[in-house]
């Protein structure tokens, strides 16, 4: 798959993703290289491999060119060597709403306690249904990019959350 991302990215306010999933899997994934906004992943999802290259967002947050080709579980195990310190590791859970799906990724280890949701949309301007479950919009914040997530983990800067929504 390549070409444009569009995506819109949120907080989960209740744990009801769960009871509505029809499907999840388990992600690691790690950055061989990340920086001014662009990023060359390399993932394992279930018993897939994928390397994705990401280029830099727009200026809202929402758009950014997409490249991504599936691997083998070998070549994933290795280019996981060359990642930079720093593992993403968290659940999948695939939820239909209206006639998109979110993916609703539960965070463990030093980003434990963060679950947002993403969908994916074919315009900026896409209407869609927001699950019940669906908090505050944070597309285009930075914190919550995955390769910023690996630098500067949930566990460092989630406690001021707290404060933003008050």
């Amino acid at each position: 798959m390549s070409g444009l991302e569009i995506e819109r990215k949120f907080l989960v306010c209740s744990d009801d993703y769960k009871l509505l999933a029809y499907d999840s899997s388990r992600i690691k994934q790690g950055y061989i290289c990340s920086g001014h906004g662009r990023t060359v992943r390399v993932r394992r999802r279930g018993d897939c491999g994928y390397l994705t290259i990401k280029g830099p967002s727009d200026g809202k947050g929402m758009s950014r060119y997409e490249f991504e080709k599936e691997i083998t579980l070998e070549e994933a195990e290795q280019l996981f060597k060359l990642c930079e310190p720093g593992i993403i590791d968290k659940t999948r859970y695939l939820v239909r709403s209206g006639n998109h799906v979110f993916e609703v990724d539960e965070f463990y280890g030093d980003n434990e306690g963060l679950v947002m949701a993403e969908v994916e949309l074919q315009s900026e301007d896409e209407t869609f249904e927001k699950p019940h479950f669906i908090g505050r919009e944070v597309t285009g914040d930075r914190r919550f990019y995955n390769s910023h997530l690996r630098k500067f983990p949930f566990v460092i800067w989630g406690a001021s959350l707290q404060q933003e929504d008050r």
